[in-house]
């Protein structure tokens, strides 16, 4: 088995318990642990595989209670750093279907950094994961990803790239965050993108020809997340839609960093250079199931479970 390195922030996510409002009339909050590549180290761990979470919190309570939370997962956290700036916060607002409204006060995960001498210890026998929401801002952890992307790629290690776009984070920089995207993807093999993102990076509206684009700029596997209705799963020889299952949504922050961390976890355990299709689409058919499981709890780590249980679930699949 691989070991699954994800790298980015860890935050505190700050969750209005008033449904349906905004955060402009939000007044009750619940904190909750989050930040993208944080949530996809701790579903891997708790389906059963080997991950890791490179990142910076604050010396403070909200660090050592995000700390405590990974290992509570079973994460790895022999790269996480302490470090003087405060940890990073996010407030998010719920609608009545689950949707979400975002607000960032970034702070201790841009301090992150990864000294060369380190990455290849760090990146042994491993498949690397890029799907940091404020990476691609800058700072440190910027240069510690393109530290880790490119050993990973010179070295050939398996890299999964999910850009996690947050319009909060972008405004008046959308050319930026499409041009650092741009870079992480011509040295990803497998590309998980919402269907904004894909229109985003490629200025197509239809999904199977903003695969063929990403395609053309080397990526091998892509997964589209569209919604309920499942994900768009395309290689360079197929294309078809995984359905969803049917489920009544409470929360979807970390809905797709779980669907992520589930097919990651089926991957570290594959044939990498022999993957078939029917394998791929398997895979992502049980990242659809972690992916609704978790979107039925408030937060996005509450709903993850083990590989066994997930597996024996019995949930409908979503018809058109």
């Amino acid at each position: 088995m691989k070991k699954v390195v994800c790298i980015g922030e860890m935050l505190i996510d700050f969750v209005s318990t008033d449904v349906g409002t905004n955060l402009v009339e939000a007044e009750q909050f619940l904190k909750k642990p989050g930040g993208a590549p944080a949530n996809v180290a701790a579903c891997v761990a708790k389906l059963g595989g080997n991950s890791y979470f490179a990142g910076a919190v604050g010396n403070d309570p909200f660090g050592a209670c995000l700390i405590n939370e990974l290992i509570d997962f079973g994460v790895n956290i022999e790269y996480v750093h302490k470090v003087t700036t405060p940890t990073t916060l996010a407030f998010i607002s719920l609608a009545q279907d689950g949707e979400r409204d975002f607000v960032f006060n970034r702070g201790a995960d841009a301090e992150f950094s990864l000294p060369h001498n380190q990455t290849s210890l760090l990146l042994q026998n491993s498949i690397l994961h890029l799907g940091s929401a404020t990476a691609l801002l800058g700072n440190h952890l910027f240069e510690s990803y393109l530290t880790a992307a490119k050993y990973a790629h010179d070295h050939k290690h398996f890299i999964c790239f999910d850009p996690n776009y947050r319009e909060d984070l972008w405004k008046d920089k959308l050319d930026v965050f499409i041009e650092r995207s741009m870079q992480m993807l011509s040295m990803a093999n497998f590309v998980k993108v919402s269907e904004e993102e894909l229109s985003l990076l490629t200025g197509e509206d239809d999904i199977a020809k903003g695969c063929e684009h990403l395609h053309a700029q080397g990526v091998q596997y892509i997964t589209v997340t569209i919604g309920s209705r499942g994900c768009f799963l395309s290689t360079t020889t197929h294309q078809s839609i995984i359905p969803a299952y049917a489920i009544t949504p409470v929360d979807t922050t970390g809905a797709g960093d779980s669907f992520i961390g589930a097919v990651l976890y089926q991957l570290s355990q594959a044939n990498l250079d022999e993957l078939t299709y029917a394998e791929l689409a398997g895979y992502v058919q049980l990242g659809n199931k972690v992916s609704g499981v978790v979107c039925e709890y408030l937060g996005p780590m509450t709903g993850l479970t083990d590989f066994a249980s997930i597996q024996s679930l019995d949930k409908p699949l979503k018809t058109a």
